[in-house]
């Protein structure tokens, strides 16, 4: 099908979301998804599936997620997070530079779009592998991260595939766009290359959601910055700025955070770009309860500054300028129960020793006479007679250091002795363009550009320098929908 309603190019979270409004509204669609099918799914299919929402209490999750069990009821804390919680922790952690018009529709149409793709058959779960730990017998959520896709990320994108399927909703794999067919009247479709030959594919309407340009390190390395070419790429090799770029070819507004980007850490030994095989099991996060040095053997950012949720997005960066672009993380045997489920998989750069001293001589690159002398002035700073709580920003804090500890200090004394070694995984990157309420990609005279819409990680102004856990997913969601429909609308004349 070379010509339709709507075009929708990218194949993830974003892009399904946007084809399933645009059926909706009775277009005839086509996604054009530049992976072959056992690649499908973008950066969606690389993730745990956490999606952020705004939710009252539990009436609200139970809406969400009717399958819930008796015992899972009764046995779970899910407490509230309301939209003004969602709204400042955004602005909090983008350092109240996130658009507000943007950041005000993510929160306030959370819960109704999430509501609107359990309706379409999306099923959700309570995140408890990642965002909750046992207290007392209950589990508590924390960090204002509580549902998942059912089947996580990879479980997302099978859901959003079927329905899409099963609605008429035509998919072109191994289909990458290059060029928007536009003129003065507005942007008619897409030039694409499908399996290696070019093809014209028109429509009265196009929705750009093909991510970022994360996997493009000549992009990375000139917006973003030196160093960044030597970045691991945690999702799709396929996120290379098409989408972006064609936009600004026909005159679309640059918009965002365009040095900016979701960096973590990730397995040191991991490959160039995401493996399916693996998945998200390449992150390290459970860092807060532990340290990270690098190659000096000193520590170089404050671990417990604030739930995981909300500084893992911006470590990455900070492991890249370390030398070497690496650091290990370091836990005692206290803490190791806490670790998450990523520590345990079988591909994994781990060393064990019995003692700190014989520790050190394991970690690779690492200066050890530098690391014995970091961890005994590390633990001699310790507040040991404030109470370790995981499941809240506890106190338990270090005094005297040029770089204190805030949060879940423990003294690094009970063997055995693990360490991880990670480097920076980028996930996706901030800069992209800018849309309206519509949806509406904006030109460089503030104008919407008829007929052209975008949604996702290539939407810019919305996260700067952070992002907080799970606002990803909601984005491509939301603004997906916004998308869709729109795009739709404006194919029938409406």
């Amino acid at each position: 099908m070379n010509a339709c309603d709507v075009i929708v190019v990218g194949g993830g979270n974003a892009a399904f979301c946007a084809a399933l409004a645009a059926r909706e509204e009775g277009a005839r669609v086509l996604v054009l998804e530049a992976a072959p099918y056992a690649e499908r799914g973008g950066n969606s299919r690389f993730t745990a599936g956490g999606m952020r929402v705004a939710y009252d209490g539990f009436e609200d999750l139970a809406r969400l997620m009717p399958d819930l069990t008796d015992e899972e009821r009764a046995n779970t804390d899910f407490g509230t997070y309301t939209q003004d919680q969602f709204y400042d922790d955004l602005c909090r952690v983008t350092q109240y530079r996130t658009n507000p018009q943007l950041a005000e529709t993510l929160v306030t149409r959370s819960l109704e779009t999430m509501l609107w793709m359990r309706g379409r058959g999306v099923r959700f779960a309570p995140i408890y592998g990642r965002q909750a730990f046992k207290v007392e017998g209950r589990f508590k959520f924390w960090g204002g991260l509580t549902v998942e896709a059912w089947g996580g990320g990879p479980g997302l994108v099978d859901a959003l595939y079927a329905i899409a399927s099963q609605n008429g909703v035509d998919v072109s794999y191994q289909t990458r766009a290059l060029d928007l067919i536009a003129d003065d009247q507005g942007v008619q479709g897409v030039i694409a290359r499908r399996q290696g030959h070019t093809e014209r594919f028109t429509a009265k309407a196009v929705v750009l959601a093909s991510g970022g340009f994360e996997a493009n390190a000549e992009w990375r390395t000139r917006y973003l910055g030196p160093g960044w070419d030597l970045a691991k790429v945690r999702g799709t090799r396929f996120n290379t700025g098409d989408g972006i770029r064609m936009a600004l070819d026909i005159g679309a507004m640059p918009y965002g955070n365009w040095s900016g980007c979701h960096a973590v850490g990730w397995d040191r030994n991991a490959p160039e770009f995401g493996e399916l095989s693996v998945g998200d099991g390449f992150q390290k996060h459970s860092y807060p309860f532990g340290i990270m040095v690098n190659a000096r053997g000193r520590r170089f950012v404050d671990e417990g500054a604030d739930f995981r949720n909300y500084t893992y997005a911006k470590y990455g960066r900070a492991i890249l300028e370390q030398p070497g672009q690496f650091a290990w993380q370091i836990f005692d045997h206290k803490v190791a129960p806490l670790l998450r489920d990523e520590y345990r998989i079988k591909r994994v750069t781990k060393v064990t020793a019995l003692t700190l001293e014989e520790l050190a001589g394991k970690l690779e690159d690492v200066d050890a006479q530098g690391f014995v002398e970091e961890v005994q002035t590390y633990n001699a700073a310790v507040r040991t007679e404030v109470p370790f709580n995981p499941n809240v920003k506890d106190g338990r804090c270090t005094r005297g250091l040029a770089l204190n500890k805030s949060n879940w200090a423990n003294k690094l004394e009970s063997p055995p002795f693990e360490a991880y070694a990670v480097t920076c995984g980028i996930t996706f990157t901030f800069g992209g363009l800018r849309i309206d309420d519509n949806g509406s990609v904006i030109n460089t005279d503030g104008l919407p550009v008829p007929g052209l819409y975008a949604a996702g990680e290539l939407v810019g102004g919305l996260f700067y320098f952070n992002y907080p856990g799970g606002t990803g997913l909601m984005s491509g969601a939301v603004f997906g929908k916004i998308a869709g429909t729109s795009a739709a609308r404006f194919a029938r004349g409406i």
